[in-house]
């Protein structure tokens, strides 16, 4: 929630407290009960796996900030739940009464599990006790803000994955440090910070020595939630999908448990978006109360597990939905659908265990120690792959040098399957506010015709070539783009890289110059409407970034 809308929420309402002569008062309290370290079977072999709720709350705010950070060295499959209680009271009353009949403060295990409706995360579920609350208590689920970047965060300092406190900051309290507190006044934070939003920004550290707080004593720097792909959502949303967009970064709700999975492996040392960003009391509580006090708490439960023990979900005793087994598959496999004999897309494996013919466009696979996506069957057992990951920090002038050192880099089994390419390609050049794009964020150019040069700058095999590594041209990308084709969508384009400042994902050149000092890229860590379009950005030919760079393609062969 932006500070400003908070700003214009909190005067709201105190006019209307002063108004009711402050005759409403009330505590509203955040508490995060459960750290469930499934995932600690694997100190056996002496292999640090886990992860770390954070919770960042600030009742003043109302900001509530709750995901999941991945500090171990190995993936992980996380699941929060989130539960709800209210009571009031009125002054001339002796006790409070709970909103949901049989529920009480110090019984968290009976607090009413929130359930949204199967089509809207944002409503709850009218025949489910949870519909209570949409009254009093809104909810706000996901993180995006026009024209920023995901947010920042500190990284837990608890690396001690038998250790099942969260990282709980603010206002916020973690249920073992608190004592099982539910009285909105104890303490129980176990990590820096007050709970405001956007309270860390990047290249900000922390010194934890003393320890101040539950962990390490050292100094940790900011590091960058991931960007959610799109908005949570529940899972009978997410079985409309395209089955190439249903395994991503973003968070879906079970809506016969109230369990949201992130549905993706989170890697090492990164972050989830956030699954709840706020939680906002309506006007409604102080007609409740108008002349009395409320009691409003949240309860996190949390499942954290290593993908290969995804089971664990399913063996709870709980009614979820029938598709959430597939969908867990999905999440450990890294795709939701069979293609063939291919190894699946974390699988590392030799290039003859690879049937490219069966691929199918967008694909994920790894291949020697090397991850990429497989963009087209070109005929005569040729196919276009690349890089899924962005070198990072390549300016555009020295992309050629880097790849040239990355193909180098390539196990010679790999190498002696690259056929060859021009050695020089002949590009033509065209400025960004000369192409006409369709659709929003500068996705598919309609008139690259209009600039033949640039138009017929495709790649092909060039037997007077030399087999490399190279650049996708624009024309490339806007062929490769679109349903059915490798880049499906803007997020399809984006590449991904591995780094705890810039998680990804990456923005990444192509080929075609834009003018003799820039050169046409594809674009990343801006608005939802931008990211992967093309050519956003100063993209000056001799700057380089840490959160993109080169990213090199190859025509291999696979003889039919």
């Amino acid at each position: 929630m932006t500070p400003e809308k908070k700003k214009q929420r909190r005067l709201r309402n105190l006019a209307l407290l002063s108004l009711l002569l402050l005759a409403v008062g009330g505590t509203f309290a955040f508490q995060a009960f459960n750290q469930r370290a499934i995932n600690d079977r694997l100190n056996e072999v002496d292999i640090n796996v886990g992860g770390r709720v954070h919770d960042y709350y600030n009742r003043d705010t109302e900001n509530k900030d709750v995901f999941v950070e991945n500090y171990g060295e190995r993936p992980i499959m996380a699941r929060i739940r989130l539960s709800e209680f209210l009571e009031t009271r009125q002054r001339n009353e002796a006790n409070f009464t709970p909103l949901v009949a049989g529920t009480s403060r110090d019984d968290v295990e009976n607090w009413t599990t929130w359930i949204p409706s199967a089509g809207n995360i944002n409503d709850r579920e009218n025949s489910n006790a949870s519909n209570a609350f949409d009254q009093y208590a809104s909810l706000i689920f996901g993180w995006e803000r026009s024209g920023q970047d995901a947010p920042w965060y500190m990284p837990t300092f608890n690396h001690d994955n038998l250790d099942l406190r969260t990282a709980a900051a603010g206002h916020a309290r973690d249920w073992i440090e608190g004592n099982g507190a539910t009285d909105a006044v104890t303490d129980g934070a176990t990590h820096p910070g007050d709970g405001i939003d956007a309270y860390w920004s990047a290249n900000e550290n922390f010194d934890n020595s003393g320890p101040i707080w539950p962990g390490e004593e050292v100094t940790n720097q900011t590091a960058q939630n991931l960007p959610q792909d799109r908005a949570p959502m529940t899972m009978n949303q997410w079985s409309n999908l395209p089955n190439e967009d249903k395994i991503g970064n973003f968070w879906v709700v079970d809506h016969n448990t109230g369990w949201a999975y992130w549905a993706n492996r989170l890697d090492s040392e990164q972050a989830s978006s956030y699954l709840l960003d706020a939680a906002e009391m309506t006007a409604a509580i102080e007609d409740k109360v108008f002349n009395g006090f409320y009691y409003y708490g949240i309860h996190v439960e949390s499942g954290l597990v290593s993908p290969d023990q995804h089971e664990e979900f399913l063996n709870d005793g709980e009614q979820h939905h029938p598709e959430l087994e597939d969908f867990l598959r999905g999440i450990q496999n890294g795709v939701m659908f069979d293609d063939g004999p291919n190894p699946l897309p974390n699988e590392d494996s030799a290039p003859a265990a690879f049937d490219f013919s069966t691929m199918r466009p967008g694909r994920i696979f790894t291949m020697a120690g090397e991850q990429y996506r497989y963009l087209e069957n070109m005929g005569s057992g040729n196919h276009m792959i690349i890089r899924n990951d962005a070198i990072t920090s390549v300016p555009w002038n020295d992309q050629d040098i880097r790849m040239n050192e990355w193909y180098d880099s390539l196990e010679p089994t790999v190498q002696a399957m690259v056929r060859p390419v021009a050695d020089n390609f002949v590009t033509g050049t065209v400025a960004s506010e000369d192409i006409v794009f369709e659709g929003p964020g500068q996705w598919l150019p309609i008139n690259l015709s209009d600039f033949p040069t640039v138009a017929e700058d495709l790649t092909q095999v060039d037997t007077d070539g030399t087999p490399r590594a190279f650049a996708l041209s624009l024309a490339d990308v806007t062929r490769l783009s679109g349903p059915g084709r490798a880049f499906p969508n803007r997020l399809g384009r984006l590449a991904a890289f591995q780094n705890s400042g810039h998680p990804g994902p990456a923005w990444w050149w192509l080929r075609t110059p834009r003018s003799s000092t820039q050169a046409w890229h594809v674009g990343a860590f801006r608005d939802a409407e931008e990211n992967g379009e093309l050519g956003n950005g100063s993209g000056n030919m001799i700057t380089s970034y840490g959160n993109g760079g080169a990213r090199p393609a190859l025509i291999i062969n696979q003889p039919n």
